[in-house]
């Protein structure tokens, strides 16, 4: 059974953490599973924690190859879960898990903990995860950092994002700059591997989007508690 997880003692340790995004629904024996199931290896034998939604798919195959390739026992695999009507299971590749009742709060916690993303194929909540984490860099609200797209079914969308939203000029071609489109796990990793360089390095600061963020946060949770302070306040 994984630990339960604390975000708050999780972002004081400072670590370098690689979000994966991707479907629930993709077999083991589908080559999208093997192939995700492989970069998750990669970055497990690096040392480099990997956070998931913590379900079933493309989820588990990260969850499972960072599992088996963290032979050092150096790394973390965190599932960041929701609580859905037709129970999303924790699966058997995680070591710490926290669960969420709203995808709201749950993709604030992935844009907390999150040094790169990787985005893999997958359906609305995958294209969610996406597009969240774009427009969060888009409007500066977290730091820039990778935002890779692995396999074809991406490079069709950005294809489309250029010939029609940046040609009508409903975003600037800077927008795309956090965009990496590779083919397989191997491209992947290497882009993985010079964002962590820059993290070790110092050239990007430590936990930036926890520190960024983090403040929009805390004043959300204030206003929210002022809110609610306000209604519960007798009328006189």
């Amino acid at each position: 059974m994984p630990k339960e997880f604390h975000i708050e003692s999780e972002l004081a340790k400072n670590r370098f953490r690689v979000a994966i995004f991707g479907s629930a629904r993709v077999k083991p024996e589908d080559p999208v599973y093997q192939s995700v199931y492989g970069l998750a290896k990669n970055l497990g034998g690096l040392g480099i924690d990997v956070i998931t939604g913590g379900g079933p798919g493309l989820m588990e195959a990260a969850s499972l190859g960072h599992t088996f390739g963290d032979t050092k026992n150096q790394a973390h695999s965190i599932g960041i879960n929701i609580s859905l009507p037709f129970e999303q299971k924790p699966n058997s590749g995680l070591e710490y898990v926290d669960v969420h009742q709203l995808f709201s709060t749950r993709l604030d916690e992935f844009m907390l903990l999150s040094d790169v993303v990787v985005v893999t194929p997958g359906g609305i909540g995958t294209c969610l995860e996406l597009f969240y984490t774009w427009q969060l860099m888009q409007v500066k609200h977290i730091g820039t950092m990778p935002l890779i797209l692995m396999g074809d079914m991406w490079r069709h969308l950005i294809g489309w994002v250029i010939d029609y939203p940046l040609q009508h000029n409903y975003l600037n071609s800077e927008d795309l700059h956090p965009i990496v489109l590779v083919d397989n796990e191997e491209q992947a990793t290497n882009v993985i591997k010079k964002a962590k360089e820059r993290f070790d390095s110092g050239l990007v600061g430590g936990s930036h989007n926890w520190q960024q963020y983090g403040k929009k946060m805390k004043k959300l949770a204030n206003l929210i508690e002022k809110t609610q302070e306000a209604k519960e306040k007798p009328i006189k």
